[in-house]
């Protein structure tokens, strides 16, 4: 398996908790290999006294600068080249890495990926997806989550396939169950572009598709795959880890309000932590943008070195299964 570049520098931590997180995920994966794309001085002392089998699968690759997260994609695209971001993608590109997984600027990674690594076949944009807990212990996955802020109806049914196809090779679900975010269920709701993707995933061979769905509708396991446009699905992605974010301080301060509160904490705290990590937004971290040429794999910007590891598992599971191959056979067949 061919190594995955990983920025190191990016997002709200940069390699503060980055580096931590790729040396976790190699030990946590002993068949992974990594190149660690950044500034050389940094990275170095930080793997000083690494075990042999762990520091042999690892090796440095030097970038001179990083991407700020509110640099515009365009200027980042012109006068970032030499950045960790860039050249990480750019060894993708080289065929000297097989996948890349950065935690910096949304727009600049999307519009590098594009420039750099072209879509597949007759994919229009490469949406981001990623999932999210369900009920009963199980998970929903949605696309786009902020690469496109706008999406025709041809660029959501591709969506729709591209989720299907993610949704089966990565996540193991057999027939995934498709639905499209829309404000009520009925074939009567929605604008315009939301009808007329409606119909044109309707009409796709090979799609397990139920319709429209609503928000609320996200967490019930009726469905497998959401699909909408980037600012709608990020907005949305938002609002979910704010209100998982608010639940969990309103608990702490209720269960620390008085003496019978503690105690009742104290018995409780069993089932509260069981809750409280499958709720942990760090156990989901890595959205794929699923339709580029190779394996592209976005970490939130504030993650932890916990959820960075986990992004990196993420794009090893993509890229041992041959999403991008996956994909553009399926579309061809379309």
């Amino acid at each position: 398996m061919p190594p995955i570049a990983v920025d190191v520098m990016s997002g709200d931590s940069g390699a503060r908790e980055c580096i931590p997180g790729a040396l976790h995920a190699l030990v946590t994966d002993p068949s992974l290999e990594l190149i660690l794309v950044g500034d050389p001085s940094v990275i170095e002392p930080a793997l000083a006294g690494l075990a042999d089998g762990v520091r042999t699968r690892l090796s440095v690759h030097p970038a001179s600068s990083v991407v700020c997260m509110s640099e515009h994609p365009r200027e980042a695209i012109r006068r970032r080249k030499d950045s960790s971001m860039r050249i990480a993608i750019d060894l993708v590109k080289e065929g000297r890495a097989g996948a890349m997984i950065s935690a910096g600027n949304t727009g600049a990674l999307t519009a590098m990926s594009h420039f750099v690594l072209k879509t597949v076949g007759p994919v229009e944009r490469a949406p981001i997806m990623s999932s999210i807990p369900a009920r009963n212990g199980g998970h929903t996955h949605i696309l786009d989550l902020g690469a496109n802020t706008k999406a025709t109806a041809l660029q959501l049914a591709q969506f729709a396939t591209m989720g299907t196809i993610v949704a089966r090779d990565v996540f193991g679900i057999a027939t995934p169950r498709v639905g499209l975010l829309n404000i009520g269920e009925e074939d009567t709701k929605g604008h315009e572009l939301i009808q007329e993707a409606h119909e044109l995933i309707r009409a796709t061979a090979g799609l397990n598709y139920l319709g429209f769905v609503e928000g609320n509708h996200i967490f019930d396991e009726n469905v497998d795959v959401v699909v909408t446009d980037g600012f709608t699905g990020n907005v949305a992605l938002k609002a979910m880890e704010g209100l998982a974010k608010l639940i969990v301080e309103q608990l702490k301060t209720e269960f620390s309000r008085d003496l019978r509160s503690k105690l009742s904490g104290l018995l409780a705290r069993p089932v509260l932590r069981r809750v409280g990590d499958k709720l942990d937004p760090r156990r989901y971290n890595g959205a794929c943008m699923v339709g580029l040429t190779a394996v592209v794999v976005k970490s939130h910007g504030s993650a932890d070195s916990v959820a960075f590891a986990q992004a990196i598992h993420t794009a090893a599971i993509a890229m041992r299964r041959g999403l991008p191959a996956a994909i553009a056979n399926a579309l061809a067949k379309a």
